[in-house]
């Protein structure tokens, strides 16, 4: 059983820019097995009810402006997977989640940019399935549970986002390797409790109970993705950090792996 992956992935510039999130990604493909094929669940698409993509061979969102024009050059135009999106939708149809199937959207920067540095080739199928901000974390909490069952077939859950990410703080000029400020501190450190103890019930809750959460998140679709990956792994789900950096002083990029705990026989 493959784990699940939260990554966050930073700006667009981490396909570009020398850090450690970056040269972390880099190694990425080799700390999991190699999936038959990639879901990511990607802060950059939002809709009213869950839909998943279904292209027959991925094209590549450059949805951002004003970066350099060596950027914008960059494609992942990895294979599509109508199969395996006909069947994600179908899980979560059976879970009580209307979906609808999307055969025309290609791959946004949350999805691209982390499997460029971690799968180069572009060989593995991927799809993404769109985000409900509106719903908070429970309903992402379902979403992931209702996909599951994907995992045995082969199939890498990822969810893309930022585990901390308040941009208003950006004003340019700022160092990459700043020091991380004390509220990004407190919140990341009571996150990272939280998922070591498996305490999903607190994190569903931490816009209430995190430190500085609605800074650190003034809107949620960066932490969501953490809730599908959540999902997906399962109540007795083992985590382990593998990935910790900071980026100008605020932007956390925190990697989590969740496994399945093994049963005794």
């Amino acid at each position: 059983m493959l784990p699940t992956l939260y990554i966050s992935h930073g700006s667009p510039m981490t396909a570009v820019m020398e850090s450690p999130a970056r040269h972390f990604l880099q190694t990425l493909g080799g700390l999991v097995p190699r999936p038959k094929a990639i879901l990511v669940a990607s802060a950059h698409w939002d809709t009213e009810s869950p839909t998943v993509t279904s292209p027959a061979r991925n094209t590549t969102i450059h949805d951002f402006y004003g970066f350099p024009p060596a950027l914008y050059a960059l494609r992942y135009n990895a294979p599509g997977a109508p199969e395996l999106a006909r069947e994600a939708a179908n899980l979560l149809e059976q879970h009580g989640l209307n979906c609808r199937i999307d055969h025309e959207r290609g791959l946004d920067h949350g999805a691209w940019v982390p499997l460029l540095l971690a799968y180069p080739e572009a060989d593995i199928p991927v799809l993404q399935v769109s985000l409900q901000s509106h719903g908070g974390p429970r309903h992402h909490l379902a979403v992931g549970a209702a996909l599951a069952p994907l995992r045995a077939a082969g199939v890498l859950i990822i969810g893309s986002g930022s585990f901390t990410h308040d941009l208003r703080r950006f004003r340019g000029g700022e160092a990459l390797d700043a020091p991380e400020t004390p509220d990004v501190t407190a919140f990341s450190a009571w996150m990272d409790a939280a998922i070591c103890a498996g305490d999903i019930e607190s994190l569903a809750d931490y816009r209430g109970l995190a430190p500085y959460a609605a800074a650190e998140h003034p809107t949620e679709e960066h932490l969501l993705p953490l809730f599908v990956a959540l999902g997906a792994a399962g109540k007795s789900m083992i985590p382990t950090r593998l990935h910790q950096s900071t980026e100008f002083g605020f932007l956390r990029m925190d990697t989590y792996a969740f496994v399945e705990r093994v049963k005794a026989a």
